[in-house]
């Protein structure tokens, strides 16, 4: 008598088990990994907006007035770190400024925080959202 060689390995309807799992689980982490960059970026131009009104302060004790000159306050160029928002001293005078950091991509982000503004006495506002300054989910 001949015996069967018992078959080793897996099946299609196995593979395609463990592809239709992956696919679920994929289709729950992927929104939730685009919201979690969506706040990174975010906390990024907040960051880079609270270190731009501490160094206008600084100038402000050294010179008597704010800046509208990036450089002044320590800023290489116009973009955050990473390059998402563009930050711009819109007006800078003897008695206060404004600065504000502007989202330049598209997508969703831009529907939700596309500008972050802070003046000199320290108001913080956003648009179209207004609470992003808050928000952290």
């Amino acid at each position: 008598m001949q015996r069967r060689k018992r078959m080793r390995g897996i099946t299609l309807i196995e593979l395609l088990i463990v592809v239709v799992v992956i696919s679920i689980l994929a289709a729950v982490a992927y929104p939730n990994y685009q919201e979690f960059t969506a706040r990174a970026k975010r906390n990024e131009a907040r960051a880079a907006l609270l270190r731009l009104a501490i160094n206008q302060e600084r100038f402000y004790l050294n010179n008597n007035t704010f800046t509208a000159v990036l450089s002044d306050v320590g800023f290489a160029g116009s973009m955050t770190e990473n390059g998402y928002y563009e930050i711009a001293v819109t007006a800078a005078n003897a008695s206060n400024f404004t600065a504000t950091a502007t989202y330049r991509h598209g997508g969703n982000e831009a529907g939700k925080c596309l500008t972050f503004t802070i003046d000199g006495r320290g108001v913080k506002t956003s648009s179209p959202d207004t609470d992003c300054w808050e928000r952290t989910r």
